[in-house]
């Protein structure tokens, strides 16, 4: 099942089914007004919303055209945006660039952050910036929305409780992180509104590629309409979404609409590309030293999207310009 809010003059939006190929949405508000509305009563609203779905796919009932740039993030607001860091390849080339090593526990014990999540941005708002020398950078990352999550939920327990996966650009401004991070207490302004993909997606409905807590697809990422990485997600994840879920929960509940990212999708290897800007940085500064890739420049387009092995867009894809806050 694929699922979309749609920007209404409401805060929080219109939620619609959205068919298989991404062309066609059907608003739903006798059965759920928002996402939000439908995961608080998930355990009775999804078989509703299933029907939708297969009445939509099969056309069977009146529908109108899917415009993703009508999308809203799903969860337009969330209650609770906790990003994890589950691919150590990105962790260790970002320690590197700020000259910190790599504490062994963290191969052990997730990495994971509390963000911002008052504002959601959809997969086609522009990334807004008041300088460029703030080193405005996207991170293409995988992300679950749970139900409602009990406190201290061990791993095994915890795949049950996904019941979305989006993709997101977890957006950084990097020249501002490290004065940030040097106070000993956490990200604030390096970390802006995250931005979302048009649909978010039912595990069932991708197959095979959904395995483990893992989505197995590569993640494609172009700048300025040329390719610059395609990791695939669930290769070299060290800590699958079951774990990032039960490491949120060990000392809290988790409630229904909570998402979870994934951190920036990294392979081992740096041969499939990067999902982010301050990976190849890294990469050029070891083998020449010296790093020669800019962050972005205003009226540039990040496109971070996942392909099937069909060749079809799953989630949609989140496109964004760079633009000056004005």
């Amino acid at each position: 099942m694929k699922l979309a809010t749609l920007k209404t003059a409401a805060r929080d939006g219109r939620l619609a089914v959205v068919n298989r190929e991404l062309t066609r949405a059907r608003s739903v508000p006798e059965i759920a007004p928002t996402l939000q509305a439908a995961l608080d009563g998930w355990a009775l609203i999804e078989p509703r919303l299933a029907q939708a779905y297969r009445e939509l796919n099969g056309g069977e009932c009146e529908s109108e055209p899917f415009d993703p740039r009508q999308a809203a993030a799903p969860l337009p607001r969330a209650y609770q945006w906790l990003d994890g860091s589950a691919y150590l390849s990105h962790v260790e080339r970002v320690r590197k660039a700020r000259g910190a090593d790599m504490p062994k526990r963290l191969y052990d014990d997730p990495l994971m952050y509390q963000g911002a999540s008052d504002v959601m941005l959809g997969g086609c708002d522009p990334i807004m910036a008041a300088s460029e020398d703030w080193g405005v950078d996207f991170e293409a990352e995988v992300g679950v929305i749970t139900d409602d999550v009990p406190y201290g939920i061990s791993a095994d327990q915890a795949a049950s409780h996904i019941k979305l996966i989006v993709l997101i650009n977890d957006i950084s401004l990097r020249h501002l992180i490290p004065d940030e991070l040097a106070k000993g207490f956490g990200f604030l302004h390096g970390k802006p509104a995250s931005a979302f993909s048009p649909v978010a997606v039912t595990p069932d409905e991708l197959n095979d590629a959904w395995c483990d807590s893992k989505l197995h697809l590569p993640l494609t990422v172009h700048w300025n309409g040329r390719l610059f990485g395609r990791a695939n997600a669930g290769a070299d994840m060290q800590f699958d979404f079951a774990r990032l879920i039960a490491h949120a929960a060990k000392t809290r509940k988790l409630a229904a609409g909570t998402i979870i990212g994934s951190g920036t999708v990294s392979n081992d290897d740096p041969v499939a590309g990067y999902s982010c800007i301050v990976e190849k940085r890294v990469v050029e500064t070891i083998e020449t030293g010296a790093a020669s890739t800019e962050f972005l420049r205003f009226g540039d387009r990040v496109r971070i999207e996942m392909l099937d092995s069909k060749g079809l867009s799953v989630f949609g894809a989140i496109d964004q310009e760079v633009r000056p806050c004005r």
